[in-house]
């Protein structure tokens, strides 16, 4: 019956053949059918004729990624993700890669943003790879993920079940996924000097000259938040402030803080700030945080008002009581931060992190050559033909390259070494995902620019107010 159906739109195609609807579902059909190169010859087509189309951009992103060629699809769904932050299916399709790269706690919080966007996309095959644990011998006992969302068991709920069925929540310990000692310092974060140099004044020197500071009036903690497009190294420089100072890092997922049943949302938020309070000094680290204090003025439901005021609350504290928790949130969109997290105590450090520099980028390059079988690096012609790349970006085009060239290897059954042409003509195959950022945030900065927040991305643009 595929078949059949596919052949009717093959023969239709020949007679239409710029009609996008129909390519639109002879590519899905192909898709289904297994059929991936028509498939993607298909979106490619109707990429021709409308460079901004989504469907086939996912289309090909889908595509990629049940061929087998996980990298490709990462950079290009998080493009397109980039442009339509909203689009749940991309999200879903994000899950599915990070799981297989066995990025299970960023698979989690892409899942459910996809459930948040379209609770119709709840997929009950993922669920069961995201939520149960093989190990665990309570793993019957426990509340699995929404179908369809008909359910009232949410994909943030980790529920028990005691003799006299009455639910109670697991401690907020057990449910922090994330929580380290890193051993990476700044030494191991290429370029991002300014942004270092801001981390030392507010959360380096006051840790490591707390009497200095208190004798000035000046509070040890508070928090930073970081910013700017996808794959910048937020993350990544979060986790060496911690590795720096020899603190613990919780990584903070929108999971472990949400969940269906009411006031529990609230509570999780307070008890991971006792958790950092408890074992200071502590790096909390919210990642994607717009997403748990989103400006409260777009806001319908008083659930969520309530939780950004807790958020608020815990930041601000009774006096000493945040003295050594270091509170970093990191977010592609902080444009759409409620204002008031702005204020002082609270993330009165605003710091852009820009896609790296020409140096930073040999660095990465350097870094993302070792352990390889790679010939002559060349990382410093790489870096100038990598202008607007993210950390990402490049990563991905080792990625690439290293996959083309085990492809070869297996072939002929012994080690080719990468060489730096072949590094090149990946690098003419990838498009910076930083751009479909910097189109909006360039929008902001000029227009919605209240006390100079967004200087930063017009100076990186070259633009004069």
């Amino acid at each position: 019956m595929a078949n059949e159906t596919i052949e009717s739109l093959r023969q239709a195609l020949n007679v239409s053949p710029d009609n996008m609807p129909l390519l639109q579902l002879f590519g899905n059909a192909c898709l289904a059918a297994q059929e991936y190169s028509d498939a993607r010859d298909a979106f490619n087509k109707i990429i021709d004729l409308d460079s901004e189309n989504t469907e086939a951009k996912f289309g090909i992103a889908t595509t990629l990624f049940l061929t087998g060629k996980s990298s490709e699809a990462f950079v290009r769904i998080e493009a397109l993700l980039g442009e339509f932050p909203e689009y749940g299916a991309g999200w879903r399709l994000l899950a599915k890669i990070q799981l297989g790269e066995s990025e299970k706690q960023q698979a989690k919080s892409s899942y459910e943003r996809a459930i948040r966007c379209d609770g119709t996309l709840a997929d009950s095959e993922l669920e069961s790879k995201l939520y149960l644990d093989p190990n665990d011998k309570n793993a019957d006992n426990k509340i699995q993920a929404p179908a369809g969302g008909a359910s009232k068991k949410s994909v943030y709920s980790d529920y028990q079940t005691d003799d006299r069925g009455d639910r109670h929540r697991n401690g907020i310990t057990e449910n922090v996924s994330q929580v380290e000692r890193p051993n990476i310092t700044f030494e191991d974060v290429g370029g991002m000097e300014s942004v270092k140099e801001e981390i030392r004044m507010k959360i380096l020197y006051p840790m490591q000259n707390p009497d200095l500071f208190r004798a000035y009036g000046k509070e040890i903690g508070g928090g930073v938040l970081v910013y700017g497009p996808p794959g910048c190294g937020k993350t990544l420089i979060s986790r060496a402030t911690a590795g720096e100072i020899k603190a613990k890092f919780i990584a903070v997922g929108i999971h472990e803080i949400l969940d269906l049943w009411l006031g529990n949302s609230e509570k999780n938020m307070h008890d991971l700030f006792e958790l950092a309070r408890k074992d200071a000094p502590t790096v909390l680290f919210f990642d994607e945080v717009d997403a748990l204090a989103a400006d409260r003025k777009h806001l319908r439901q008083s659930s969520g008002r309530t939780l950004i005021n807790q958020f608020l609350a815990e930041m601000d504290g009774l006096p000493g009581q945040n003295d050594g928790v270091l509170i970093i949130g990191a977010t592609n969109a902080p444009w759409h931060i409620d204002p008031a997290f702005r204020r002082p105590g609270r993330f009165d450090r605003i710091l852009f992190t820009p896609p790296p520099d020409n140096v930073a980028r040999e660095a990465i390059i350097q870094i993302q050559g070792k352990g390889k079988p790679i010939k002559d690096l060349d990382a410093k012609s790489i870096a100038k033909k990598t202008d607007s790349f993210s950390g990402a970006d490049l990563k991905s085009m080792f990625d690439i390259t290293v996959e083309r060239t085990l492809a070869r290897a297996m072939k002929e059954n012994h080690i080719i070494p990468i060489t730096s042409k072949e590094l090149m003509n990946t690098v003419k195959s990838i498009k910076p995902t930083t751009k479909n950022w910097f189109e909006t945030a360039k929008n902001y900065a000029l227009y919605s620019n209240q006390n100079g927040i967004y200087d930063e991305i017009l100076e990186y643009l070259g633009i004069k107010k």
